[in-house]
C-alpha cells in the first residue's frame, strides 16, 4: 500500500514539475521567426545644447503574418524618457509616438498591414537627451555611451551607425570616418547588443551639468545582479529536480545510458580599465571592484580548429575547468567549462520527436513580448529615472 501511494505521489509530483516548466520551453521549442530586418540605421548630430538629433532608417520584412496577424505597428528601443521632437519621416506612418512599456521605446503604427513577403522601410526622427556624462572618466572630457536598441527575436543582417566627427577627441570601437561622420557597420543577431562611445571636450558643446548621469546618487545595479543570481538558483534546482526524475524514470523502465563529457571554451576580452568609472581592472574578477559594472569587453566561443593552434601550455589545459591566459595580452583568456552530459541509448519507438532548444530571455527588465512586433531596449540605461546630484565643475575646460 506504501510503495502505491508512494508510486502516485511520484507521479503527481512529475505533472506539477512539467506542467511548472512547459511554458518555458515551447514558447522557444515552436517559435519561429516572425520577421527579419535587412538595414537598422541610425545616424546621430549632436546639437549646440548637448542633446542628439538622430534619424533611423529601418528595412524590415515580414516572414510570417498567420501565426500572430499582418505586421500593423512596430517598437523600436531608444536610450530613456528624455525624447522630444518625435518625428515620421516616411509616408506609410500612421501615427507615432513614445512608448513605455516596461522601458523607453517609440511606437510606430503603419497606415496599412503588411503581410508575409512584404518589405517595410520606414524613417523617423528623435532628440535624445541625457546621454552623456561629464568628468567621468577624465576631468574636462564628455563622454556619450550610446546603446542602440536591440531585438531579442529577431536577426538583423546589417547595423549601421553613423555619428557626427564634429569636435570628436576620440572613440571606441574602432570605427571608419567618411562624410564628417564616424561610421560602424555590424550584424546584429537576436538579443546582440552594441556599445559605442564618444568623448568630446568639456567645451566643444553647452554640455548642462544637471543633465551628465556620471554620478547618480544611488546605483541599483546591485540590486539587479541579486535577483539574477536568485533566478539562476532557482532555475538550477528546477534542471536538478527534473534530471533527477528523468534518471528515475529511465532507471525505472530499464532503459540503459552513458555520459560524456562536455567542454565549452571561451575567449573572453576584458577591459584594461573599468568604462565606467576606469578603475583598473582586479586580476580574477568580472566587475569591477569600486563600480560594479561588468569588466567583460568581449566573449567568443572558440572552435576546435582554433583550439588546434594553441600554444602547448593552453592545449595541456583545454579540458581543464578555469580561467588561462590566452595570448600576450594582459586581458585575453581562455575560459574552460566541463559538464556531465547523459546520452541514453536510442530506442526505436515508431515514429520522430523533436528537437529541443533553450532560448535566453532579455537580460534587461523589458518587456520584449506582447501584441505586435517589440524592439527591445534597455530599462532607462544611463539612470535618468534616479534623482541626480548636482555636480560642480571644479574646473574650467580650456
Amino acid at each position: 500500500m506504501k510503495r502505491k501511494i508512494g508510486r502516485v505521489t511520484f507521479a503527481f509530483a512529475i505533472v506539477l514539475i512539467l506542467m511548472l516548466i512547459s511554458p518555458m520551453f515551447t514558447s522557444v521549442v515552436y517559435a519561429k521567426d516572425l520577421d527579419k530586418i535587412h538595414t537598422y540605421r541610425i545616424t546621430a548630430d549632436v546639437q549646440s545644447d548637448g542633446k542628439v538629433k538622430m534619424t533611423y532608417h529601418i528595412d524590415w520584412e515580414v516572414l510570417d503574418s498567420t501565426s500572430e496577424g499582418p505586421l500593423t505597428w512596430v517598437k523600436i528601443g531608444i536610450a530613456n524618457k528624455h525624447v522630444e521632437k518625435i518625428t515620421g519621416k516616411s509616408k506609410n506612418i500612421k501615427s507615432i509616438k513614445y512608448y513605455n512599456d516596461g522601458g523607453s521605446f517609440i511606437r510606430i503604427d503603419f497606415n496599412k498591414h503588411y503581410y508575409a513577403g512584404d518589405l517595410v522601410s520606414f524613417e523617423f526622427e528623435i532628440v535624445q537627451d541625457y546621454i552623456y556624462q561629464m568628468n567621468a572618466l577624465k576631468e574636462g572630457e564628455t563622454v556619450y555611451t550610446f546603446i542602440p536598441g536591440w531585438f531579442d527575436d529577431i536577426n538583423v543582417e546589417k547595423m549601421i551607425m553613423k555619428w557626427g566627427n564634429d569636435k570628436v577627441e576620440s572613440f571606441t570601437p574602432a570605427g571608419i570616418v567618411e562624410n564628417g561622420y564616424i561610421t560602424w557597420e555590424n550584424k546584429m543577431p537576436k538579443g546582440k547588443k552594441l556599445e559605442f562611445n564618444i568623448t568630446y571636450p568639456n567645451s566643444a558643446y553647452n554640455f548642462d551639468v544637471s543633465k551628465s548621469v556620471a554620478k547618480p546618487e544611488k546605483d541599483y545595479s546591485g540590486i539587479a545582479v541579486g535577483i539574477s543570481y536568485v533566478l539562476v538558483i532557482i532555475l538550477t534546482l528546477v534542471f536538478s529536480i527534473v534530471s533527477a526524475i528523468r534518471s528515475h524514470y529511465t532507471q525505472s523502465a530499464n532503459m540503459s545510458g552513458t555520459t560524456k563529457r562536455k567542454v565549452k571554451r571561451t575567449k573572453v576580452t576584458y577591459y584594461a580599465q573599468c568604462p565606467s568609472c576606469s578603475a583598473p581592472r582586479e586580476e580574477g574578477r568580472d566587475n569591477c571592484t569600486y563600480c560594479g559594472r561588468s569588466m567583460i569587453q568581449s566573449e567568443e566561443i572558440l572552435e576546435e580548429k582554433e583550439i588546434k593552434e594553441l600554444d602547448p601550455e593552453l592545449k595541456r589545459n583545454k579540458n581543464n575547468d578555469g580561467l588561462y591566459r590566452f595570448t600576450s595580452s594582459p586581458n585575453v583568456y581562455m575560459r574552460v567549462h566541463t559538464t556531465r552530459v547523459y546520452v541514453p541509448t536510442p530506442v526505436n519507438t515508431g515514429h520522430h520527436g523533436h528537437s529541443v532548444g533553450h532560448g535566453c530571455a532579455c537580460a534587461c527588465a523589458c518587456a520584449c513580448a506582447g501584441g505586435g512586433r517589440a524592439g527591445c531596449s534597455t530599462k532607462d540605461f544611463y539612470n535618468t529615472g534616479l534623482k541626480l546630484r548636482q555636480l560642480q565643475l571644479r574646473k574650467k575646460a580650456k
